[in-house]
């Protein structure tokens, strides 16, 4: 039986990313954000970009990259309507680091099995890349890039906090029919910011603004991005 080789591809390609972040040898991975000012007060996060293989409902669209093969999928969630900040948004498993948490690998591992309930056990993690400023809530979020060497079952642990948790095929989101830019319009101003529309058995979701940025040049810096419609505008639910 022959083996695909792409999930090792992109396995490689990803590890190999988080041992240059760890050198400081590259450039930076998420650049857009070298701009921002950082809020005096802010406080340390870490989120889990959790990379693995699907076995069930993969995506139908052949990925322009060799290594994304139609069932790589990346862990997400969606926030909580009714919480207080980012309500309703699609994010990666994570939050603040505690005072327990020797790290922010382990604080992301932490947070990943208490939002989802996975099994940190067949996780293995390949390495934080640069921290970056979430101004909106003031943390300074360090994302923690691993790969699912054994997958486990995944669910909204806390519906306080979650209301849903899916696995989203990267082909999908690098689809450009799944592509767009959302716009936020106030005081006169425009914020523009790459979009990802999921589509699963649970229903549709839209990856945005700082997860959306997290995405887009994670995909742009591995070279996984596809030519897509900049100036088509996706609404913000």
């Amino acid at each position: 039986m022959s083996v695909d080789p792409a999930p090792l591809n992109a396995r490689a390609q990803l590890f190999a990313l988080a041992e240059t972040a760890a050198s400081g040898d590259g450039p930076p991975v998420f650049a857009s954000f070298s701009g921002f000012v950082v809020p005096a007060d802010s406080r340390p996060a870490a989120v889990l970009m959790l990379f693995g293989v699907l076995d069930a409902y993969p995506s139908t669209h052949d990925a322009a990259a060799d290594a994304v093969s139609r069932d790589l999928d990346v862990l997400l969630l969606a926030r909580a309507s009714t919480l207080r900040a980012h309500a309703g948004q699609v994010a990666f498993p994570g939050g603040r680091i505690d005072p327990g948490d020797d790290d922010t690998v382990a604080a992301a591992l932490r947070e990943a099995q208490e939002e989802t309930g996975l099994d940190p056990a067949g996780v293995e993690v390949l390495g934080p890349l640069e921290t970056v400023p979430l101004v909106f809530s003031r943390h300074m979020v360090t994302p923690v890039l691993a790969w699912w060497r054994h997958p486990s079952p995944v669910r909204v642990v806390d519906e306080a906090e979650s209301a849903d948790v899916f696995r989203a095929p990267v082909a999908d989101l690098l689809d450009p029919a799944n592509r767009g830019t959302t716009v936020i319009r106030r005081d006169g101003r425009e914020l523009r910011g790459p979009g990802f529309l999921v589509r699963h058995a649970t229903g549709t979701h839209l990856v945005w603004g700082f997860t959306g940025m997290l995405l887009d040049e994670l995909f742009t810096r591995l070279g996984w991005g596809e030519p897509w419609d900049e100036g088509r505008e996706i609404p913000i639910p």
